[in-house]
């Protein structure tokens, strides 16, 4: 009996090491799958438009993956299955309506289905209307300006400046979580409103792009161009310039701080109080 008794304890050890390493191997599976999609994938969206955009992607690279499979795959097969070796013989033949039909149908399906689903959503990329807050971002060579037009903020305008040292970019000093990300002053908005952006620049042609809004936008001198996001929940999103605009080009990121309604409100005040008070200043100097 003891024997048994024995038996069985080693039996169920041996089930409960196997479970856990069962266990543990699928967190890891799933830690890497999440790592992997964070590294290598679109950023995670943060707004309804940048969410769209990502299960079009999704959708279009799902479709590409099949049209692969099935081409290759009746490559290979025919490659395999007609061989030489087996005795076949090349077929002689000038065409075939069929196929001609077949190779030009499926492919214009294809390009419909596509562009059925991909319209509604480019067309809601460029519906600015009804926002809640309109901000003209300029670039510059090379930094943003940022002005708020209409709406809560009417009237501030800063620069958004990168922060990092110029010891980190030439490897003098350890580079930091936010390197090449950090600025000065970042563009604030409240969570759940319309924001217009109005893109031009000063200089040379830039691009707005944060890709957690699903927002891209040339900047371009003597044009205005717009476009349009609303943020689904607080937090720091960061971009860059999206065209190559200098020799400093890639040191002028994009970071938008999404705040609530009421620290924004806080916010607007304090800004205001600020240029108020440089305003004074300036008077008082000059008098």
């Amino acid at each position: 009996m003891t024997g048994r008794q024995n038996s069985m304890n080693r039996m169920t050890q041996l089930l409960t090491k196997i479970s856990a390493g069962c266990l543990s191997a699928g967190l890891s599976a799933v830690a890497l799958a999440n790592d992997m999609t964070t590294r290598y994938n679109l950023r995670v969206p943060a707004t309804e438009l940048a969410e769209n955009i990502y299960t079009l992607h999704n959708f279009v690279l799902i479709v590409c993956l099949l049209i692969c499979v099935a081409v290759f795959g009746v490559m290979f097969y025919s490659i395999y299955a007609h061989r030489k070796s087996k005795g076949h013989k090349p077929a002689h033949f000038h065409e075939s309506t069929s196929l001609e039909i077949a190779w030009t149908v499926v492919p214009f399906l294809i390009v419909v289905v596509i562009g059925v689903y991909a319209t509604p959503i480019v067309m809601a990329q460029k519906d600015t209307t009804n926002a809640d807050i309109t901000v003209k971002a300029t670039g510059y060579q090379w930094k943003w300006g940022y002005d708020y037009l209409k709406g809560e903020g009417q009237g501030i305008a800063f620069y958004s400046t990168l922060t990092t040292p110029y010891e980190q970019r030439i490897n003098q000093q350890d580079k930091t979580l936010d390197y090449l990300s950090e600025v000065d002053n970042p563009l604030v908005v409240p969570v759940g409103k319309k924001i217009r952006v109005v893109t031009t620049a000063n200089d040379v042609i830039h691009a707005w792009m944060v890709p957690a809004f699903g927002v891209k936008q040339d900047a371009i001198p003597g044009f205005v161009r717009d476009t349009w996001f609303k943020a689904d929940r607080i937090g720091t999103y960061n971009g860059h310039c999206a065209e190559l605009c200098g020799s400093q080009h890639a040191f002028m990121p994009i970071v938008v701080r999404v705040v609530s309604a009421e620290d924004f409100t806080v916010w607007v005040n304090e800004q205001k109080s600020k240029s108020a008070a440089l305003s004074g200043s300036a008077l008082a100097t000059v008098q």
